[in-house]
């Protein structure tokens, strides 16, 4: 087994708040694995910082052997690592279809001034853009509202089309950002199914997440911070029954 993303001694501080400290983690390839911990354990910095949104402190993070420290975002994503945001952020005035093509941008090759004069190879791409960005929301159940809206679809649709347009950069890790929150149970069910396809397509899932049955459910490997540094790492069987994991939820419902 080979890791996809490996993350040494990182840490982040924020003037005199340290929010991640000494953080070791290896992403196999092709799993799902979560990170878990209390509110303000540090779980989005972690993902901030794999993603580019701000540097480490200190430590490195890496991704199939190349140092993503200082890269910026779309290098980030052009490397073939894509995330979604606790709060979604579609482009809701635009159509659904419109949305997924946004997250093809980084692959395309038309420069401006093909853009602008409309070249055979620039309106070809164009095309080869609208297929693969339809066969992504057929995949994900959204084809037949291509046309709508963002913002008019249902909340669990909207979760759904935010995957799917990070789907589109064409990623080999996908990093989900509580991407349960505000999901009545079906909904759930649904993206819990999602992901175990996602998964088994060959795509390493990196999943922070609060709903518990949800991580008990799908993952293959969970880590567990609280107040910024790691205190547990193994199946969920094993994770279950940490008494570290259990006092830092303490009335937090794990066992929901």
């Amino acid at each position: 087994m080979t890791d996809a993303l490996v993350l040494e001694n990182v840490s982040k501080w924020f003037g005199g708040l340290h929010a991640v400290e000494d953080l070791t983690m290896n992403i196999p390839k092709g799993k799902i694995v979560s990170l878990i911990g209390p509110n303000g354990a540090g779980k989005t910095t972690v993902f901030n910082m794999i993603t580019g949104v701000y540097p480490p402190n200190k430590g490195s993070i890496s991704f199939k052997g190349k140092k993503l420290n200082h890269l910026k975002s779309n290098r980030i994503i052009s490397q073939g690592i894509a995330r979604t945001f606790q709060n979604i952020r579609l482009f809701k005035s635009m159509t659904v279809l419109e949305n997924v093509q946004v997250g093809m941008h980084c692959r395309t090759k038309s420069g401006a001034v093909r853009a602008l004069l409309k070249t055979r190879f620039e309106t070809r791409e164009e095309r080869v853009i609208v297929d693969k960005s339809m066969g992504i929301l057929e995949y994900l159940g959204l084809a037949e509202a291509h046309n709508e809206y963002a913002g008019s679809l249902p909340y669990g649709d909207q979760r759904r089309l935010e995957i799917a347009r990070a789907l589109a950069t064409g990623p080999e890790i996908l990093l989900l950002d509580e991407p349960a929150a505000g999901m009545n149970p079906m909904e759930t069910v649904e993206l819990m199914e999602l992901i175990r396809k996602l998964r088994d397509t060959g795509l390493t899932i990196f999943l922070v997440e609060h709903d518990m049955k949800l991580v008990m459910g799908i993952s293959e490997i969970i880590a567990v911070l609280d107040h910024g540094q790691k205190i547990a790492e193994g199946p969920p069987a094993e994770i279950q029954k940490n008494e570290k994991v259990i006092e830092a939820y303490l009335g937090s419902g794990l066992d929901d």
